[in-house]
C-alpha cells in the first residue's frame, strides 16, 4: 500500500466529521498502518473553527474506545483539494459545496463516506435523533471506515 491521505467532511467539523476521523485513525493504529495514511476533517462552513467536537460526539465515541478531544475544527481549505487523496463528504449537501470549490481535474477524490455501503447513502446528522443518533452515526462510521479501509488496501480509491 502506498502513503495515502484522506480528509473526512461535514457541515460543521463538530460532529460527523471528526468521528469518522477518530475511527479511522483508531482502525489504523490497529492495523499498523497510523504512519502510512494520513488523516484529518474538516467542515464546509467556519462555524465552530477551534472548538473542540460536540460533547455528545465525544462521549459516544469514547464509549467505544475512540478518543477525539484533540481535534479542533477547522473550514475546507483551498489546499485540501490538492493535499488529500479522498475526500470524504458526509452528506450530499457536503458533496455539492465541495464540488462547487474543487478545482478542475480533482473531482475524483471526492465521495461520500458512505458510499462502499451504496451509492446513495448518507450519514445523517445526528442532533435529530438525540443520543441515539450519535450511536447511530457512529454504528455507520465504524462500517464505512472498514470498507474504505478494504478499497485502500485493494488499492482501489
Amino acid at each position: 500500500m502506498s502513503k495515502t491521505s484522506i480528509l473526512f467532511v461535514c457541515h460543521g467539523n463538530i460532529c460527523r466529521s471528526p468521528t469518522a476521523e477518530g475511527v479511522m485513525r483508531k482502525r489504523l493504529a490497529g492495523m499498523g498502518w497510523a504512519d502510512r495514511v494520513r488523516l484529518d476533517s474538516a467542515g464546509t462552513h467556519g462555524y465552530h473553527i477551534g472548538e473542540a467536537p460536540d460533547a455528545r460526539s465525544m462521549r459516544a465515541a469514547a464509549r467505544r474506545g475512540y478518543d477525539l478531544s484533540a481535534q479542533r475544527a477547522r473550514q475546507v481549505a483551498d489546499e485540501d483539494f490538492s493535499d488529500f487523496d479522498l475526500i470524504l463528504a458526509a452528506d450530499r449537501h457536503n458533496l455539492d459545496d465541495l464540488r462547487r470549490r474543487c478545482p478542475e481535474g480533482l473531482s475524483d477524490r471526492l465521495h461520500l463516506m458512505l458510499e462502499p455501503l451504496g451509492q446513495d447513502r448518507e450519514v445523517p446528522d445526528p442532533y435529530y435523533g438525540g443520543d441515539r443518533g450519535f450511536e447511530q452515526v457512529l454504528d455507520l462510521l465504524e462500517a464505512a471506515c472498514d470498507a474504505w479501509l478494504a478499497r485502500i488496501e485493494a488499492g482501489l480509491r
